[in-house]
């Protein structure tokens, strides 16, 4: 027996909740495409974004450490799969589409410049002038204009519901523009579970990368609830941890996470009564959300961080020289602009110089900017 993409969407439309995305019902693409036989268009989507320049260039992109700081640490790429793991779990667990969770997931931080949130302040304040810089937002244009792939239209010519997701992301840090995108509405439920996906993954996961810095120690979170309730099963209460010990209390606190988030969520579902998407997407509230006591303990948790790892002085260092690197070359690309790349000055009738001169920064990993920093402020740097 085969399994072609009518029978996927038949499936979806048996078992997914009534109020979650179904395939069979995408509002379709900007450019008409006939779909493929074996994939829906969700999963179309997904494998788009996954062969994306824009995609691979996350690898060495920083979430907290830069890259040249060690192998172990997280980059945006992993950070993205965590999320996509984390968003596939809860998606399934509350009846909502898989496929597209994990598309929104995957695109959520194509548009992220190199240097991490350093990096985004940066361009931002050296933009103010000509539109800004907001890494939401470039993600939409590097998937409807930014990546040339395809002979028949610009981008990736993503479904109606990926890009809409992709608009409506937003977190503790990241706020929305989705005045292209029916505002009145929230998102669906995948673009909510991408929304607490990524704040489940980064706080969890930085944590974990503070540990194993050195920059955080275990005897400094034994007020922070979230913690106890994670590390009480290995008996561990201050004093160090090995590396094994710690794997195990990030995993435990990941499990906790996404078990109170999947049963906060489904509670709040069944009591608001919703029966279709467009009653979920009329709601004056998330339905996707930890209920308050989870809620604070998270709040709790991300102030720690915000204090001790966020703001070491070891991290403020590198963000600060970010912040050179960045503006030194967005100054002098300004200046001479005939040193960009042949096919970047080509692009500056269309889009403007200054632009233009943010979208190539913003494509370069940690380390390819550094490399034109040397090259063009380091005499004794060989190209």
């Amino acid at each position: 027996m085969r399994f072609d993409r009518k029978v996927f969407e038949s499936i979806e439309d048996t078992n997914l909740a009534p109020y979650a995305v179904h395939a069979s019902h995408s509002q379709g693409r900007i450019y008409p495409e006939s779909e493929p036989d074996y994939r829906t268009c969700f999963q179309r989507d997904r494998d788009r974004i996954l062969h994306t320049t824009a995609f691979r260039r996350l690898e060495y992109k920083t979430q907290v450490f830069i890259n040249f700081e060690g192998d172990y640490y997280r980059t945006r790429l992993t950070h993205t799969l965590e999320v996509a793991q984390i968003g596939r779990t809860i998606a399934r667990a509350l009846g909502a589409n898989e496929d597209l969770t994990e598309a929104i997931c995957l695109a959520h931080d194509l548009g992220h410049p190199p240097f991490g949130h350093s990096g985004e302040s940066t361009l931002n304040t050296l933009m103010k002038d000509f539109g800004g810089f907001n890494h939401n937002h470039h993600s939409f244009r590097i998937v409807t204009e930014v990546e040339k792939r395809y002979p028949e239209f610009p981008g990736l010519n993503l479904s109606w519901e990926v890009l809409e997701g992709i608009v409506k992301h937003e977190t503790a840090y990241d706020k929305s523009d989705a005045s292209n995108f029916n505002p009145e509405l929230r998102g669906d439920l995948e673009a909510q579970i991408t929304n607490v996906a990524d704040e489940l993954a980064y706080t969890s996961h930085d944590l974990d990368d503070g540990l194993r810095s050195g920059l955080i120690f275990p005897e400094t979170l034994d007020d922070i609830k979230l913690w106890q309730m994670a590390a009480a099963r290995f008996q561990k209460q201050g004093g160090q941890i090995d590396d094994l010990i710690r794997h195990q209390i990030i995993r435990e606190l990941v499990g906790i996470e996404v078990n109170s988030m999947i049963n906060d969520s489904a509670n709040r579902i069944e009591k608001s009564g919703v029966k279709s998407l467009h009653e979920l997407q009329t709601l004056s509230y998330n339905l996707v959300g930890f209920e308050e006591e989870m809620k604070e303990n998270n709040r709790i948790l991300k102030e720690f961080l915000f204090n001790n790892m966020y703001c070491h002085y070891r991290v403020v260092r590198m963000q600060k020289k970010a912040e050179q690197v960045l503006t030194a070359l967005f100054k002098a690309y300004q200046g001479t602009p005939i040193m960009l790349p042949p096919q970047f000055q080509e692009q500056i009738i269309d889009k403007g110089k200054e632009r233009t001169i943010c979208d190539y920064l913003a494509g370069m990993t940690d380390r390819f900017a550094i490399e034109e920093y040397q090259k063009l402020f380091d005499p004794s740097f060989l190209p």
